[in-house]
């Protein structure tokens, strides 16, 4: 492990507070400091790791050969619809409300 601990200077940390949109004023300076040089050698950290393996290798892949073919097969007619609830109602299903008032 790199025992070298990187931290950010002080001008490093005015840029980050002026793109985060955040005031030096607001919040105790030495604290965000301390907070980001924290992320800084999380990195680090992380950096450490092999990451020259492709991330998609984890997800195998299929042929097209061994798809399923497409094909159009009927589907339910109105009268057998009817039958699945008594809450339908011009060729729709009646459900139940979701969301509350002002959502």
């Amino acid at each position: 492990m790199n025992s070298k601990k990187r931290t950010i200077d002080d001008n490093t940390l005015s840029q980050l507070l002026e793109l985060s949109r955040l005031s030096s004023d607001a919040t105790d300076q030495k604290t965000l400091k301390s907070q980001v040089d924290q992320i800084v050698e999380y990195f680090g950290i992380l950096s450490e790791f092999d990451d020259s393996e492709n991330p998609y290798d984890a997800y195998p892949s299929t042929a097209v050969e061994n798809l399923r073919n497409d094909e159009v097969v009927k589907g339910l007619d109105i009268p057998d619809v009817k039958k699945v609830t008594p809450e339908f109602m011009d060729g729709y299903f009646r459900v139940p409300k979701v969301l509350g008032e002002g959502a």
